[in-house]
């Protein structure tokens, strides 16, 4: 009877949050109208029925078209043959699946514990979560790349390393970003992934140049190296460290130098921390340190790329470190930084509007690693079974006078069970956040003034 009533009390706990989150996202963040899912629709809709090339491309009133690699637009080509509700729907569904396969793949063991009720909450709380609600809302692709680079580390964290490699291959062809998870690879010598990841990346990348090579050629000689085609660096959205040295110069361009020396220490620093994290076979926080370097170095980092947080979430919960997590989710659910959307000049401007940079740089620095071997949280390395060695048997001790034999071989027995090797101990695991918010007023990256990354 006490078991039902907590369930009831969890379904009506479970059904006001979920209509608060509802409503909340509904009427107060601003929905960014599947912008990005339009670029891409209209950019295959345009390729094969009205022979045009993938990158002349615009969105109707805007200057932004596609800016990923052509292998990405080759596995688009399926919007051809639906119509663009069809393909909202359908990106909605592989979005779903890819959250889904997220959350088990970070912390399923520890949510199993709370049955519906914590799968129920973290849904809420990912739905709250800015980087993941505008993920959903431009029709991003993040999340699908975030899941498919996850795959690979639950394959190196559970003895299946053989299969590893083609997740992030394919991450890697559809968006340039995730490539230096094949640099993780390398730093944890796993050379067979670290080959097949570069061999997949290769083999998408050629059979997109040979399905449209005059699209690829512009695309790796021009439309790569020209950032502009993605947006202004300087506009408050991009949280990447080159985003930070724009708005600090802006109205000028940031030196290049500056940059590259900022994204060479920070690469340093990620190779000595996920080197250190490696050596304790800590796969959960060598892919979450990836992913925060990634973010950092990438010319530009939108707010929707910073899924990639997702996995350093993960670490901070199996570690207890709940205030922290709790901390940075309410931050990263805030939209503070579009506060500085209109003046970001001054020293509340550097620190206000780069407070998502911060917060990446911050878990770079000093997100836990090299767990204890108890607690260990699911993605970490599982060695093979390996049965405890058989406590020696009791000497036989004969049995002097008014002692019988039977009391002795009972006490010898009593001991024996008394020096079994102890029951193992059990994981210690903590659930996951994520929510979103997003800015009150109208701010670009929305229909006018927003960059497909």
């Amino acid at each position: 009877m006490r078991a039902l009533s907590t369930d009831r009390r969890r379904l009506l706990f479970v059904l006001g949050l979920a209509a608060a989150v509802g409503v909340f996202t509904a009427t107060v963040p601003l929905l960014r109208d599947w912008f990005d899912l339009r670029v891409y629709y209209g950019t295959v809709d345009a390729w094969v029925h009205h022979g045009g090339r993938i990158y002349d491309y615009h969105v109707p009133g805007t200057t932004y078209g596609f800016t990923y690699p052509p292998f990405a637009a080759l596995g688009m080509l399926p919007m051809a043959l639906v119509g663009l509700r069809t393909a909202i729907a359908v990106e909605l569904l592989l979005n779903l699946a890819a959250i889904a396969a997220i959350v088990w793949i970070l912390v399923g063991p520890a949510l199993r514990r709370y049955g519906w009720f914590g799968y129920a909450l973290t849904g809420c709380l990912l739905a709250l979560f800015e980087p993941v609600r505008d993920t959903f809302s431009f029709g991003q692709v993040n999340l699908l790349l975030l899941a498919l680079v996850l795959s690979d580390a639950w394959l190196l964290s559970t003895g299946r390393g053989r299969r590893a490699g083609v997740g992030i291959g394919l991450a890697a062809a559809v968006k340039l970003t995730p490539a230096l998870f094949i640099g993780l690879l390398l730093l944890a010598r796993r050379w067979r992934a670290a080959g097949v990841a570069t061999a997949v990346a290769a083999a998408a990348t050629a059979l997109a140049a040979w399905a449209a090579p005059g699209a690829s050629r512009f695309y790796w000689t021009d439309a790569l190296w020209d950032t502009t085609r993605i947006g202004r660096l300087a506009y408050v959205s991009n949280q990447s460290l080159q985003g930070v040295l724009a708005r600090l110069v802006a109205p000028d361009e940031p030196s290049r130098a500056a940059w590259a020396t900022a994204a060479l220490l920070v690469l340093c620093v990620w190779a000595w921390r996920t080197s250190r994290a490696l050596a304790d076979e800590d796969w959960t926080a060598a892919f979450a340190l990836t992913g925060l370097a990634a973010c950092l170095v990438s010319p530009i980092t939108w707010v929707h790329h910073l899924v990639w947080l997702l996995p350093s979430f993960a670490v901070l919960l199996h570690r207890r470190r709940l205030r922290v997590a709790g901390a940075l989710y309410v931050v990263l659910c805030s939209s503070v930084v579009w506060l500085w959307f209109d003046d970001a000049s001054g020293l509340d401007g550097f620190l206000g509007s780069n407070t998502y940079t911060w917060i990446t740089l911050g878990l770079l620095l000093w997100l836990p690693i090299g767990q204890p071997r108890v607690g260990r949280p699911f993605l970490s390395h599982r060695a093979r079974a390996t049965p405890p060695a058989p406590s020696p048997a009791a000497p036989v001790i004969p049995a002097t006078s008014g002692q019988s034999a039977s009391s002795l071989s009972g006490s010898a027995a009593g001991a024996g069970r008394a020096a079994g090797p102890a029951a193992g101990t059990p994981r210690v695991s903590s659930s996951d956040p994520t929510g979103s918010t997003c800015p009150a007023a109208l701010k670009p990256q929305s229909s006018s003034e927003r960059a497909s990354s």
